[in-house]
């Protein structure tokens, strides 16, 4: 539910408002389950650093069909590195070297080769979890795809995204630092039908592989 103000702004098109209005949402949220979230808002994105399991509990960005569309930057050219924004330090990318599970993007590359920056960010290791191989490259990847193709159709989307990890966490990678490995992935996208009516889609899926990610849709409460 949106206050007066934030309607009228929402419904001048404003999109950066109703991006900040979700990510303080979010932010607002914290204590309820991490009184030591860190809040790091880069330009393509913004997420909340849990030290504990050195990954975010959540991802949270705007995409358009426009940035979709645009393709200017190569993601190869993009190198895992820590997070400088992160006040302790996140997660690094010897963390996942012969771990066994993918560097798995939250907010995925693909998503910002409109420019170079925001593809930079995409590759922060606090945008990254460890995802089995056969969810990374398989189901997940399919879920991205359609995250893009409704950006396309809906023209502006606003998506949340991130690891369970309140569940109980059995499995660490990393020497340097202890990655946890969750057990389920959750992304909630968020869409305008138009000027007063807003829908969602959010899934729950497990870190493995699975038949088909349409399967894992589920109500946002749970």
């Amino acid at each position: 539910n949106f206050s007066p103000q934030q309607n009228d702004s929402i419904q001048q098109n404003n999109k950066d408002s109703l991006t900040d209005y979700v990510v303080d949402v979010l932010t607002l949220a914290e204590p309820l389950h991490n009184n030591e979230a860190n809040i790091i808002r880069h330009k393509a994105y913004s997420l909340s650093y849990n030290e504990q399991h050195e990954q975010a509990n959540w991802v949270a960005y705007m995409l358009t069909g426009e940035q979709v569309k645009y393709e200017a930057t190569d993601r190869h050219k993009g190198k895992f590195m820590p997070d400088p924004k992160v006040p302790t330090g996140s997660a690094t990318h010897e963390d996942y070297t012969k771990s066994g599970y993918d560097r798995g993007h939250l907010l995925p590359a693909e998503d910002m080769d409109h420019g170079e920056v925001e593809m930079v960010e995409t590759f922060y290791c606090s945008n990254i979890s460890p995802q089995t191989p056969q969810l990374n490259r398989g189901q997940w990847q399919q879920l991205e795809k359609q995250v893009r193709n409704w950006a396309i159709q809906h023209d502006t989307i606003w998506v949340v995204t991130g690891p369970i990890l309140t569940d109980e966490i059995t499995h660490f990678i990393g020497r340097t630092n202890k990655v946890s490995v969750p057990k389920r992935f959750y992304k909630i996208i968020l869409f305008r039908k138009n000027a007063h009516n807003y829908s969602a889609y959010a899934f729950l899926i497990p870190n493995t592989q699975i038949e088909s990610y349409k399967n894992y849709n589920v109500s946002i409460d749970e």
